[in-house]
């Protein structure tokens, strides 16, 4: 049997509520209004960022006409000697391509790619050490052209190619809007290529546009198939009238009825996708988390004892052929014993991913229809933004900045921390979470070192747990964080980096940037009302990570 034919709604008592909701969409057209792009299935009046954010529906078939220009451009690059791609991006921009490289890694003679989305001074030189850049092309990739992280890096690489290069601009390509200002500095500095892409794409809608496909062809995907499987996916989840056939729009249905009552929405994959929910993450977290609402996805949460699942959590379990799968399954066999709701979604092949893009975009944009929520904008990720500048802002007395007075703990003063963490725990409900937000250099061992954190947190609290790495997360699940529902336990840890690396064309450095938005972040949950734990671990980060767990109690 077709394993694409084995899937499977277990919805429990959940079941009539979804085939209602189906049933009410149907009565509405609700598929031959969104083929057409009617913004009114989300507001009856014009809202902004509605009707000119649903270019997304076009992308498969607009895409297909440009495969021959990306394959080219691919083959040119491989031609150069081009061995590492390095993207410079933050989250619309670099969780798909990041996707792709960690699923199907890079054919044969094609170069690998890494994806730089840290300011963390430590992050920035590693990358300028670990290659060789003669034989690395840069993607600067960022749809408004402006994102402060993307041109900080940007602004550091091409500083270092200049020092090796009488044309540095040969080693950039840009992925943006057209006419942003990254395009005119792409054009200004003559890099190698400019890809535009449709104005009428949000950010985490993007994937299977340039931001996406471009990347997918430089390390050697065949994107013809992917393509393929995404218009395939378009007549599989938008078919005209017939709503209860379309897997998308039952996801959506399912995220709407199933997400106000149970709101932590757990992934569980077969270990070739486990990158695949990372994408996931940001497409719900800032889609749906909004006006205090919101499904919280629990991605790359680590395997515990079945008892520390609370009954605040539903799945979504993807398997694939070829994987070992027989600890998936007994997974799987527990959570439908205990009466979990659980959406079981098999893949053939990895090239089906290009399905499960489109087929998750029509679910989101559906379920936030049935919420009442805007799916395609993020009102809250601009307020971290301006207090992020505000810190930054020189002209201003430090005491008139609104960044002052912020609670920090740190290892030495142990009674101190342990208090902080007792009035952080005190008064946690079963249906609260955890979002662990690590200002920290995005080394193996530290994100080795915050999951065993995050595994005791999730142990002794039995909450559910999410985990970021900043400024990263704030592209991705930082909507969801101020903005979904007030039932977030946050815990920020910085460090203090030895390193002093300047952001060349301007007045401050990587340090000060990443500080910057760690106390901008800080005092925009503060000021939407979070309960949040702020904790400097200076030097000693791994020293600090461990005695954190000996705190938790």
């Amino acid at each position: 049997m077709d394993e694409s034919s084995k899937i499977k709604f277990n919805l429990g008592m959940f079941t009539e509520p979804v085939e209602a909701c189906l049933r009410s969409w149907h009565g509405m057209n609700y598929l031959s209004r969104l083929r057409k792009k009617d913004p009114k299935l989300w507001f009856p009046e014009p809202t902004p960022e509605l009707s000119d954010r649903l270019g997304w529906l076009e992308l498969p078939a607009e895409m297909g006409g440009e495969i021959n220009r990306m394959e080219a451009y691919a083959h040119r690059v491989k031609k150069r000697g081009i061995e590492h791609i390095l993207l410079l991006g933050m989250g619309g921009s670099s969780l798909a391509p990041e996707m792709f490289f960690r699923v199907f890694g890079n054919k044969s003679g094609f170069p690998d790619l890494t994806v730089l989305d840290s300011t963390h001074p430590d992050a920035v030189i590693n990358a300028a050490q670990d290659f060789d850049l003669e034989h690395t092309l840069f993607l600067v990739s960022s749809k408004s052209g402006t994102t402060l992280e993307t041109l900080s890096l940007f602004r550091y690489f091409w500083g270092e190619m200049s020092n090796i290069s009488s044309h540095p601009g040969r080693h950039f390509t840009a992925i943006t809007d057209p006419g942003s200002d990254l395009a005119m500095l792409a054009e200004a500095r003559g890099f190698d290529a400019v890809f535009c892409a449709p104005v009428n794409v949000g950010g985490r809608f993007s994937a299977l546009s340039y931001f996406g496909m471009v990347p997918a062809a430089l390390i050697g995907l065949d994107i013809t198939k992917l393509l393929a499987q995404a218009q395939k996916a378009v007549e599989e989840n938008l078919p005209v009238n017939k709503e209860e056939a379309s897997v998308g729009l039952r996801i959506g249905a399912a995220l709407a009825e199933i997400g106000p009552l149970r709101d932590k929405l757990t992934f569980l994959t077969s270990p070739s996708l486990t990158s695949f929910p990372d994408w996931l993450e940001q497409l719900l977290a800032e889609s749906l988390g909004k006006e205090g609402k919101g499904v919280i996805p629990i991605a790359g949460e680590p395997g515990v004892l079945w008892d520390c699942y609370g009954e605040d959590r539903f799945f979504v379990i993807y398997r694939i052929q070829g994987d070992d799968n027989v600890e998936l399954d007994v997974k799987e066999g527990h959570m439908r014993r205990k009466g979990f709701p659980v959406i079981v979604l098999p893949l053939t092949d990895r090239y089906e991913i290009g399905r499960e893009l489109f087929r998750w975009e029509v679910a989101v944009a559906a379920a936030g229809s049935a919420l009442g929520i805007h799916p395609f904008n993020q009102p809250d990720v601009q307020l971290t933004k301006n207090l992020t500048r505000s810190s930054m802002d020189r002209s201003q007395p430090a005491a008139a900045q609104p960044l002052t007075g912020m609670d920090e703990y740190t290892l030495d003063d142990r009674e101190a921390l342990q208090q902080a963490l007792a009035w952080w725990l005190d008064g946690m409900h079963p249906d609260h979470y955890i979002a662990i937000q690590a200002y920290l250099l995005p080394a193996p061992e530290i994100k080795t070192a915050l999951n065993d954190l995050r595994l005791e947190l999730l142990r002794k609290t039995e909450l559910a747990t999410t985990l970021g790495l900043g400024p990263r997360f704030l592209h991705s699940t930082g909507q969801i964080h101020k903005g979904g529902p007030d039932t977030g336990l946050f815990l920020q840890l910085v460090d203090r980096p030895e390193t002093k690396l300047a952001v060349p064309e301007t007045d401050f450095t990587f340090s000060e940037l990443i500080d910057a938005q760690a106390k901008g972040d800080y005092m925009a949950l503060k000021q939407r009302g979070r309960r949040v734990l702020r904790i400097n671990l200076e030097k000693r980060v791994l020293e600090g990570l461990e005695k954190l767990k000996t705190l938790i109690y």
